[in-house]
């Protein structure tokens, strides 16, 4: 019976074994299969490379390229990662639109924006064409949110008329003239490179080239031509004024009604168009002929140097006469709408980079870990074991370390502690904003590619958490021993929003005088003090009355009636060398990904990748806590009790270095002209730099915190 007992494990070992073993083997088969797909899959594409094939055309070879290229980008998940499309990745839940033959397709404008000025400016600012006086359909509107009033973004239809599948030869559309001041203002639109922004059916418009294997979003006002080429004595500037716009779309009647959007093109050319004399006018059949012989159904117009249209007055000092036309195609296309945003990406930095970011950061935090482990286990543990054996009053006395200040490490700062607490709130509810943001975009209830959308989000979650940072200020000035609970929930109310509305504030005066897109209107000022007002205010106060309800913080020592004399403190151990030392580790753990970031917020490039800004948000929390106790300890090593206003400084400074980063971003990556533009980016930068020095500071002063609290409760103190 005990024989038959100990037989029957191993026989139903024997029978799972035996079920597995195909499954394994499949398995281990399909993976071969895989891989051996996979090389010859790269083999073809590198092939197609070598052949010259480009990676931004319309055809089926240039797409498999593309989708190839892009195959890390089109993959959802952190760490499982499951195939998509970059239109579930970049716009989840969103479905395609159809249209029907000869419907109305809207164009709509948006900014005209330069890489080299941060001073956008709206598509009706410039001399073009009237806005069409048709209302926009329900299905195409956009609900216009704070974020989008702030950045400038406004929906406005474009004055060209595209119906579905129609195409259209060169079309005229209206006379405009220009003179004067408008006309220097035009060259000088010109001469920093301005480009102006259509979207058709949520998709932005390119310039695309198959044999320069480019493309680009927007189109620019114009060019200049160097007196060095032309043999002029001064530059000369043109004006495009006819653009071909091709629009791809795909038909698939077994699967969908209508059809399907799934490119905009745009060739812009520079045509000063030619009026037929009068006599041409009637043709020899009675029939009326076009007005303009460059522009016909018949006659498309191309690029020439000698009919270009220069940006300057008439030969008598008349105005200059600019026509504006267009034309439209429809091309037929066999891109799935799901891969319609692919050659938008095309160029852009591989997932891989940011793998390589995370890794570089957990590095950092290996390394601190290792630190703060050594200090924990080793040298504190023998430092307690140590303290807790004085038996004797002479050994008492021959106590050094940071024992010898047990009396003193919890002495509330003597040096403003009210700024102290409203600051260490105010970091906190921005920290909290953060980090909310973060997990709406992951939980994909945000949406970061709509950058007025996102930038809504961000500044109504930093209203709703005002009640963190006011409980947070109020339980420290608590413990501070403070009575003026109102003055201190009102300092961490108006703190931090006061100082960035007053810079934007002055910044808006400049704005509105140069006429730029992103000079706020009242309306929108008077929305954000509403905001501040009566829900941020009394939020804080909401968070101060619990705060100051709640129990005052407890601590394991009692504190000395007289403060403790410090002996002089090593020079590492003292602002500025401990900032500089502790704020440099925080800032490594973050500076690769925020390069990424920087170019999304002033190069125009597309971030999306919401679960590595949430990886890099822990690791640099991870990295500001253990900085903080290292340095905290090796303060209290040398009988340095103040460690509270150093605690926050300390891990503040990263938000110093992020300053000095955007300047090294400002003169190496930026091409900016003018003092405005350099203004904007400097006010702009400044203000992400104290809401990032803020929210470290918080993390090392909490961590201090708990650290002093735990190590001191270790102790036998009498």
């Amino acid at each position: 019976m005990t024989a038959t007992l100990i037989r029957l494990p191993l026989l139903a070992a024997l029978f799972l074994l035996v079920l597995t073993a195909p499954s394994t083997s499949a398995g281990r088969a399909e993976r071969k299969q895989k891989k051996i797909e996979e090389r010859e899959k790269a083999i073809k594409m590198a092939n197609m490379k070598a052949a010259g094939q480009d990676v931004v055309g319309m055809t089926k070879e240039a797409a498999e390229l593309r989708s190839y290229e892009l195959r890390n980008k089109k993959k959802k998940g952190l760490l499982k990662r499951r195939e998509a499309s970059l239109a579930q990745v970049l716009f989840p839940g969103a479905s395609p639109e159809e249209y029907g033959q000869g419907e109305a397709v809207p164009a709509f404008a948006e900014l005209v924006e330069s890489k080299k000025t941060q001073l956008p400016f709206e598509f009706y600012d410039l001399p073009t064409c009237p806005e069409p006086s048709d209302k926009i359909k329900k299905r195409f509107r956009r609900r216009k949110n704070l974020g989008s009033r702030l950045m400038g973004h406004d929906l406005k239809l474009s004055p060209y008329n595209i119906a579905t599948k129609q195409s259209k030869g060169c079309t005229p559309l209206c006379m405009v003239e220009i003179g004067g001041k408008k006309l220097r203002w035009m060259r000088k639109l010109v001469d920093r490179q301005y480009r102006i922004h259509l979207t058709l059916d949520q998709l932005p418009v390119l310039m695309r080239s198959k044999e320069l294997n480019y493309a680009v979003r927007g189109y620019p006002i114009g060019f200049k031509a160097l007196a060095s080429s032309t043999g002029l004595q001064d530059d000369q500037y043109f004006m495009y004024n006819h653009f071909k716009f091709t629009i791809t779309y795909r038909e698939d009647p077994g699967e969908f009604e209508g059809i399907r959007i799934t490119g905009f093109d745009v060739h812009p050319v520079s045509i000063a168009h030619k009026k037929v004399s009068k006599d041409e006018v009637m043709q020899e059949n009675g029939e009326r002929q076009e007005p303009y012989s460059t522009c016909t159904s018949e006659v498309s117009p191309v690029n020439d140097p000698d009919t270009y249209l220069p940006l300057r007055v008439g030969p008598t000092g008349e105005d200059m006469r600019i026509l504006y036309s267009y034309e439209v195609y429809w091309e037929k296309s066999d891109i799935p709408w799901a891969d319609r945003w692919d050659v938008y990406l095309v160029g852009s930095p591989d997932d891989e980079i940011h793998y390589f970011a995370i890794v570089n950061s957990l590095m950092i935090v290996v390394f601190l870990t290792g630190a703060v482990a050594t200090i924990l286990i080793r040298t504190l543990k023998k430092d307690i074991a140590g303290y807790n054996e004085l038996q004797t009053l002479e050994d008492a006395r021959e106590e050094s370390g940071w024992k010898l200040v047990h009396g003193d490490v919890f002495r509330p700062p003597q040096n403003t502690p009210l700024i102290l607490c409203v600051m260490v709130g105010t970091g906190a509810q921005i920290g909290s904003a953060f980090f909310f943001t973060l997990l709406a975009s992951m939980l994909r209830m945000l949406n970061p590619i709509k950058k007025g959308q996102a930038l809504t989000a961000v500044i109504m979650l930093y209203v709703l958490c005002g009640g963190i940072g006011g409980y947070v200020s109020a339980r420290l000035y608590k413990f501070c021993d403070a009575k003026a609970w109102k003055k201190n929930t009102l300092a961490t109310a108006i703190f931090f929003p006061s100082i960035i509305v007053g810079m934007f504030m002055v910044l808006n005066v400049f704005l509105t005088v140069v006429g730029a897109a992103t000079a706020v209107s009242f309306l929108t000022i008077f929305l954000i003090f509403f905001l501040w007002a009566c829900v941020a205010t009394p939020l804080a106060f909401l968070g101060s009355y619990f705060g100051f309800r709640a129990e005052k913080i407890e601590v394991p020592t009692k504190t000395n009636q007289i403060a403790r004399f410090i002996p002089e403190v090593p020079y590492y151990a003292n602002p500025p060398v401990s900032m500089f030392l502790a704020g440099l580790l925080p800032f490594g753990s973050v500076c690769i990904e925020l390069f990424f970031i920087m170019s999304a917020l002033w190069l125009h490039q597309l971030y999306y990748i919401m679960g590595f800004l949430m990886a890099v948000l822990l690791i640099l929390v991870a990295t500001c806590t253990e900085v903080a106790m290292v340095m905290c300890y090796l303060q209290l090593c040398v009988e340095d009790h103040r460690w509270w206003w150093k605690s926050f400084l300390n891990c503040a400074s990263a938000g110093v270095y992020l300053f000095m980063y955007s300047l090294w971003f400002l003169a190496s990556k930026l091409d900016l002209v003018g003092v405005l533009p350099v203004v904007v980016y400097l006010t702009y930068m400044s203000m992400i730099s104290m809401a990032f020095g803020l929210m470290c500071g918080t993390v090392g002063y909490l961590s201090c915190f708990w650290f002093t609290k735990t190590i001191y409760a270790a102790v036998k103190v009498d």
